[in-house]
C-alpha cells in the first residue's frame, strides 16, 4: 500500500466510461430535485401559507450551512470508506430530505400544522437532512473522478460530470412546471424522493470500487499537506473564488425567482410556468460552456474562472433594469454561461494543485465552499430584496463580481492549478 492507502488509479477507458455516467446521472437527479425545489416548489409554497419571502431563503441557507460544515467530512470519508459508500449515502439522504420536505408541505398547506415558527422550523430541518448527508455525494463522485484521470484530461472529465448537475437543472423545470399544473405543488417532491432512492441503490450495486480504502485514521493524517489543506497557498486562492461564485450565484438564483414573480406579477402555480422555463434556458447555457466551450476553448483555469465572470455581470446588471420576460431569459442564459465556465475553472484548479492522495480532501474543501455563499444569502439577497430595495442584490453582486474577475486575472499566479503537458502520457 502506498502512503495514501489507494492503489494505482485504473485508468481503463470503457471501465471508466460507464461509471462516470452513472456519477453523471446521480448528479443529473440532484440538479433536477433541486432546481425543482428552488424554481417551481418552495417560494411559491412559502407564499401560500404565508411565510416571509426571507425565510425561503432561510431555508436554502441553513441547509447550505450544513452542507459546508459537513462537505469536508465526507470528502475524508471517501478515503477511508471508498468512494462508492459516500456518494450512495448522500443519494439516500437527498431522497430523505425531499421525503420530508413533501410531508410537511402537504402538512402546511392542508392546515393541520400551524404557526410561522413551527412550519419554518419543519421545513428547515428537513431540508437541513440535505446539508448533512447529501453533501456526501458530490465530494465523493469528484474524488472519484480525480482518481481515474490524468491531470491534463482532468479539468474536461470534471466539467463532464459536473454537467450532469446542469442537465438535472435542464430537466428539472420542465418536468415541475408539468407535474404542478397536473399533479399539485408538491408532486415534485415526491418524485424526487423516489429517483434519489432508485441512483443511490445503484451506485451501491453497480459503481466499480477499484481504490483500496484507508481504514487507519493516521495513515491519512500523516499525509503531507493533509493538515491545513484549506490554507494552503495552492489551494486557498481557488477556495476564496469558489466562496464568492457561491454568493454570487446565490443571490441571483433565490432573488431571480421572487423578481419574476413580481416582476410579472405572478403567484403560486402560475409562477412556476414562467420561473421553471427561464431556469431551463440558464441550465441549457451552463451545458453549452461546459459540454461545448470548454473542451473547444482549451483554456486555462485562472482564464475560465474570470472569463466566466464577465456573463454573470452582465446577467446581474440585465436583472437590475429587466421589465419583460424576454429580458428575465437573457439575463439567466447568461448567468448560467458564467457559471459553467467559472465553476469547472476553479474545481479542476484546486484539484490539480494537490497530490493525489489529498483528492477527496480537496473535493471536499471545494464543495464546502460552493456552499458557503448560500448561507448568507437571505441577508445579502431576499432580507434586501423584500425590505430594503429590490435591484440591490444584483447591484452588490455586480460590484462582487469586479472584485473576483480582477482576482482571478491579476491575484492568482499563473500555472496554479494549471496540468503539466508531460500528464497526458499516464494514459
Amino acid at each position: 500500500m502506498n502512503s495514501g492507502g489507494a492503489t494505482p488509479p485504473d485508468m481503463s477507458r470503457p471501465d471508466r466510461r460507464g461509471a462516470f455516467f452513472l456519477l453523471f446521472f446521480s448528479l443529473m437527479a440532484i440538479g433536477a430535485g433541486n432546481t425543482m425545489l428552488i424554481a417551481a416548489v418552495l417560494p411559491p409554497l412559502t407564499r401560500e401559507i404565508g411565510l416571509p419571502d426571507w425565510m425561503a431563503g432561510a431555508i436554502f441557507g441553513l441547509s447550505a450551512l450544513c452542507w459546508s460544515l459537513t462537505s469536508p467530512f465526507w470528502g475524508g470519508r471517501s478515503n477511508r470508506w471508498g468512494r462508492r459508500p459516500v456518494a450512495a449515502l448522500g443519494l439516500a439522504g437527498f431522497g430523505t430530505s425531499m421525503l420530508l420536505l413533501f410531508a410537511m408541505g402537504w402538512l402546511s398547506l392542508n392546515r393541520v400544522m400551524t404557526g410561522t415558527i413551527l412550519v419554518f422550523a419543519c421545513l428547515a430541518l428537513s431540508r437541513c437532512i440535505f446539508g448533512l448527508i447529501g453533501s456526501g455525494t458530490n465530494p465523493a463522485a469528484q474524488a472519484y473522478v480525480a482518481d481515474r484521470t490524468s491531470q491534463a484530461e482532468r479539468q474536461s472529465q470534471i466539467a463532464f460530470i459536473t454537467s450532469g448537475f446542469s442537465v438535472g437543472t435542464v430537466i428539472g423545470p420542465a418536468f415541475a412546471a408539468a407535474l404542478v399544473a397536473t399533479l399539485g405543488l408538491l408532486s415534485p417532491l415526491l418524485l424526487t424522493a423516489g429517483i434519489a432512492y432508485t441512483m443511490a441503490a445503484m451506485i451501491w450495486f453497480r459503481l466499480p470500487e477499484e481504490r483500496e480504502p484507508v481504514t487507519d485514521a493516521k495513515v491519512i493524517e500523516e499525509i503531507p499537506g493533509a493538515r491545513g489543506l484549506w490554507r494552503s497557498g495552492s489551494v486557498l486562492p481557488f477556495l476564496i473564488f469558489a466562496v464568492s461564485l457561491s454568493l454570487t450565484t446565490g443571490v441571483l438564483t433565490q432573488v431571480f425567482v421572487f423578481s419574476v414573480m413580481d416582476k410579472l406579477n405572478v403567484a403560486g402555480k402560475e409562477a412556476a410556468q414562467f420561473t421553471g422555463p427561464a431556469f431551463t434556458v440558464g441550465a441549457l447555457a451552463v451545458l453549452l460552456a461546459q459540454l461545448v466551450l470548454i473542451p473547444r476553448m482549451k483554456l486555462k483555469n485562472k482564464t475560465l474562472m474570470w472569463g466566466g465572470c464577465l456573463p454573470l455581470l452582465a446577467g446581474a446588471l440585465l436583472m437590475v433594469f429587466a421589465a419583460d420576460y424576454a429580458t428575465l431569459i437573457l439575463a439567466q442564459f447568461c448567468i448560467g454561461i458564467g457559471q459553467g465556465l467559472a465553476r469547472p475553472g476553479f474545481s479542476s484548479g484546486a484539484s490539480l494543485a494537490v497530490s493525489p492522495q489529498l483528492q477527496g480532501n480537496v473535493a471536499g474543501l471545494v464543495i464546502s465552499a460552493n456552499g458557503m455563499g448560500f448561507i448568507i444569502t437571505p441577508f445579502f439577497g431576499l432580507f434586501i430584496y423584500e425590505y430594503v430595495n429590490p435591484h440591490l442584490p444584483f447591484i452588490f453582486c455586480s460590484g462582487l463580481l469586479v472584485c473576483m474577475a480582477l482576482f482571478a486575472r491579476f491575484v492568482l499566479k499563473d500555472g496554479l492549478g494549471e496540468p503539466d503537458e508531460d500528464e497526458a502520457d499516464l494514459i
